[in-house]
């Protein structure tokens, strides 16, 4: 089937074995995008940023990636993943040159990038196939104007200037950044995948560190739930009571009748659809 999902992964402490003192591990994310009726999100834990954690979970993959550009998820391409790369990062870049220095050139690529999100918002009720279709329409056009602008304004600027860094950005990662215009199962940018790594910014200032890649296996599992739970409209604590209170009883075939896209909350007369969905279907 088509899958698209988002990835981002965030830094977490975690203690060092019998040393006190804590070293650097991640907290990957992997998320349906908002387009789907079906959510779930899965946080796996790691002790490093290898990409080869990513390849683990996405194993077998080979639908649309969206992330940012970071090189942990470019060897998934030679599974056959196609990458969608994160408007949202191209127009921070050239907004924080507009900041910085007042440049005139990332002032109107971003008042452009702000003209791709309106035709989002317009298209967000749409189906798929329509969606593409208004994006080709409306956004097409303004995208090209972007990468002419871009591109011509790029010529009169010294290399090490943070506009021309910005542009670079942007037109190093074009066929990435423009992708979602060929298909409307794809979102513009990574923000569902960003939001879904807040709980752990908030995390990381109350708990400070996990204290073993054990424990970080087993939050990163308790965080899946919850959250995925919320991303359904759930109350996630009546979720995770009725979860254990069932688990004990339930035969291995029925279990995924617990999962948070399949929940029903007891009572309730719906009957719950018993199709597994995977994060990455």
């Amino acid at each position: 089937g088509h899958g698209v999902v988002h990835a981002d992964e965030t830094p977490v402490a975690m203690l060092a074995p019998g040393k006190g003192k804590t070293k650097r591990a991640y907290v990957w994310v992997y998320r349906t995008t908002n387009f789907v009726a079906q959510r779930a999100v899965l946080y796996d834990f790691s002790t490093g940023r290898g990409g080869e954690n990513a390849r683990r979970v996405l194993q077998g993959f080979d639908g649309t990636l969206v992330s940012d550009d970071f090189s942990g998820y470019h060897a998934l391409q030679a599974q056959g993943v196609t990458a969608a790369l994160c408007m949202a990062h191209a127009r921070r870049k050239l907004f924080e040159a507009h900041q910085f220095n007042a440049s005139e050139i990332a002032g109107h690529a971003v008042a452009l990038i702000a003209r791709l999100y309106e035709v989002e918002r317009e298209a967000r009720e749409l189906e798929p196939e329509a969606r593409r279709l208004w994006r080709q329409q409306h956004a097409k056009p303004v995208a090209e104007t972007l990468r002419t602008w871009l591109s011509e304004q790029r010529q009169k600027l010294a290399k090490a200037d943070v506009t021309a860094k910005a542009i670079d950005y942007s037109l190093s990662n074009w066929r990435g950044l423009m992708h979602y215009l060929d298909d409307g199962h794809v979102p513009i940018d990574n923000n569902a995948a960003e939001n879904a790594v807040r709980p752990l910014a908030v995390g990381r200032k109350n708990w400070l560190f996990v204290g073993s890649q054990q424990a970080g296996e087993r939050a990163a599992v308790v965080l899946s739930l919850i959250e995925s739970a919320k991303l359904n409209g759930h109350d996630p604590w009546a979720y995770l009571k009725d979860v254990f209170e069932r688990l004990p009883t339930l035969k291995q075939r029925d279990l995924t009748q617990l999962l948070p896209h399949n929940w029903r909350p007891p009572g309730d007369a719906a009957v719950a659809n018993s199709t597994p969905v995977a994060v990455v279907a």
